[in-house]
């Protein structure tokens, strides 16, 4: 069968025919063009959407969104961990504290050291969200810090826009709020920090629609603020989710 091609799409072909050498005519400049496409697609994909299921969550988070402030940041000054609380306290009051709980929840073959009523996590398995890869925790001197629990809001970042207004009731559930609390790969956590949107994305882009949505989810939740950065950030992603 006979290709037919577009003005447009020859015109598009020709750097593609270029590097594809001496193939001519109209066919061949379709195929040419096929393959450029294709690895231009490649090369510039963005986050990956999510699922049908959750598409709805990215149309509701860009909902969610436009009722959170947008503002400059606010100084860090007066900031320290201990603003939020203890680290990792019992909220829930189930016995064990909020590190374990969320290993827990985020491993699977898990296993637990015995006579603390499964609580303290030993060993288990991460499907790691942040990079898309598996990761093996060991708790040990040595290896814990390989999967860390990481504030998807981080503190400082909630301090700054917004968190300093709220009461330290409020700033202890924040800080331990499962919605804003996941088990992830420990150096990439780390070089997250307290980044937002703007700045810092997950490298599996496959993760990305989720991951903004959560924040707007947290932020809206305890009140708390974007920045204009932030929030346009945060639509570009949920844009192409929804």
């Amino acid at each position: 069968m006979k290709t037919t091609c577009s003005p447009a799409r020859i015109l598009t072909a020709v750097t593609a025919l270029t590097l594809a050498g001496s193939l001519v005519g109209c066919d061949a400049a379709a195929n040419a063009l096929e393959a450029s496409e294709s690895a231009q697609g490649s090369a510039a994909a963005g986050p990956a959407p999510l699922d049908p299921a959750l598409v709805g969550d990215a149309a509701d988070a860009l909902v969610q969104l436009e009722s959170i402030p947008v503002k400059g940041r606010a100084p860090k000054t007066g900031y320290t961990r201990d603003e939020f609380g203890p680290a990792w306290a019992d909220v829930d009051r189930n016995g064990c504290d909020t590190r374990n709980d969320i290993l827990a929840r985020d491993v699977t073959d898990e296993t637990f050291k015995p006579g603390t009523n499964n609580c303290v996590v030993m060993t288990g398995t991460l499907a790691d969200k942040y990079t898309g890869t598996t990761i093996t925790f060991t708790r040990g001197q040595d290896t814990s810090s390989d999967v860390q629990i990481d504030h998807i809001v981080a503190l400082s970042d909630a301090w700054q826009k917004g968190g300093q207004q709220l009461s330290d009731d409020q700033r202890k559930e924040l800080a331990n709020d499962p919605l804003n609390l996941m088990a992830t790969d420990g150096p990439t956590n780390s070089a997250k920090g307290d980044k937002d949107a703007a700045t810092w994305l997950p490298p599996n882009k496959a993760f990305r629609c989720e991951y903004v949505a959560r924040q707007t989810e947290v932020k809206a939740k305890y009140s708390l603020w974007v920045t204009k950065a932030e929030h346009d950030a945060i639509v570009g992603i949920l844009e192409i989710c929804n």
